[in-house]
């Protein structure tokens, strides 16, 4: 990206002149491409959106310009850092056939994994107080960004389908598929909470990295990533805590024996998301968070194993069978999520039933 460019895209935002200004790539996102802008004493980051993977960027738009009329973001002890309207007042700018958003830039910290306790409490209730922040939405009126993104009813009949339709499996394919297919009590029981659980803004990818942390890491500064609100329970927000935060290896380790819960983690993140949604829940999300970690770990786990057989068409990957070693991550996670149950709701109850 060439400085003529960025100017042209920036003459968009008459909130600024931009006449004088730098700009140079910024941060590690997989996603968008994504650059500082710096002009004057202000700062902003200037992001391409990649509609390749959100294919309904009028949807994102929608669901973020209902958060910011709807609720009153200073309300929030951080940020909540939605882009900003230029002078259509669009949150998305065309330019050469590509869209663009900008946003205020938050100084700040962001961490790939914890490396304390607080941390992974500070994470779980800044995101629990934005489910409390967001319960005023009216979720009938938000839009799906991602169909059915969390849907683990429909994500295990989509590896059903995909491996009737493969033949020539390994021995140690089958193995996993035999473990996925065999998760019916928990296909049953999400089932069942489908039929109770209400609706709320969720933010739907709760990792430690979509947090802005102060830079000595003491509290949460802005909560980022906001391109998947949408309607959802509560369970997924906390599940992808728990199997993201709370797991001993991230998802692309194929260290097999050393993946499991970490429990001090564990009751860390629902002590935080608890103080958060508290006053929202309603009894069956209070149950459904005991069974929300099992949920998304079998959710990443049968997409993981699906694009694998499918021939890796969603999730890039580094090495042919990559797909396959992310799906027995996952799998070696539920295992020890499932096995460590019993230890796990001790902890439910004695945070949430005192």
């Amino acid at each position: 990206m060439v400085k003529e460019n960025i100017a042209g895209i920036l003459a968009a935002y008459s909130f600024n002149s931009f006449e004088d200004f730098t700009f140079h790539p910024f941060g590690a996102g997989l996603i968008h491409g994504t650059y500082l802008v710096e002009s004057g004493d202000s700062k902003y980051i200037l992001q391409e959106f990649n509609n390749a993977v959100f294919q309904f960027p009028e949807r994102i738009s929608t669901n973020q310009r209902l958060v910011k009329t709807q609720l009153d973001e200073k309300l929030l002890p951080f940020q909540l850092p939605l882009p900003l309207l230029n002078s259509d007042e669009k949150l998305i700018t065309g330019w050469n056939g590509k869209l663009f958003r900008l946003f205020k830039f938050i100084s700040g910290q962001t961490i790939q994994e914890i490396t304390s306790l607080d941390q992974a409490y500070l994470a779980a209730k800044a995101y629990g107080m934005f489910a409390e922040w967001g319960k005023v939405v009216d979720t009938k009126q938000l839009q799906e960004c991602i169909p059915d993104f969390h849907r683990l009813d429909l994500r295990f009949a989509k590896l059903k389908e995909v491996a009737s339709e493969r033949g020539n499996l390994s021995a140690e394919e089958q193995g996993l598929l035999a473990f996925y297919l065999g998760q019916h009590e928990l296909i049953a029981e999400y089932k069942d909470y489908q039929e109770v659980l209400p609706n709320r803004l969720t933010h739907n990818d709760t990792k430690i990295n979509n947090l802005i942390f102060s830079h000595d890491l003491q509290k949460v500064e802005a909560l980022v990533d906001l391109d998947t609100l949408m309607s959802g329970y509560l369970m997924y927000d906390f599940g992808d805590m728990v199997r993201t935060i709370a797991c001993s290896e991230s998802e692309i380790s194929g260290n097999w024996d050393a993946i499991k819960v970490e429990i001090p983690v564990f009751e860390q993140l629902l002590k935080g998301y608890w103080e958060g949604v508290k006053s929202l829940c309603s009894e069956e999300e209070t149950m459904s968070l005991l069974l929300a970690g099992e949920v998304m770990t079998c959710i990443m786990g049968l997409r993981f194993l699906t694009d694998h057989l499918q021939g890796n068409i969603y999730y890039k990957v580094n090495y042919p069978g990559q797909n396959f070693h992310r799906a027995k991550n996952q799998m070696i996670l539920l295992q020890s999520l499932q096995a460590n149950k019993a230890e796990l709701e001790k902890i439910w109850k004695s945070i949430t039933q005192s």
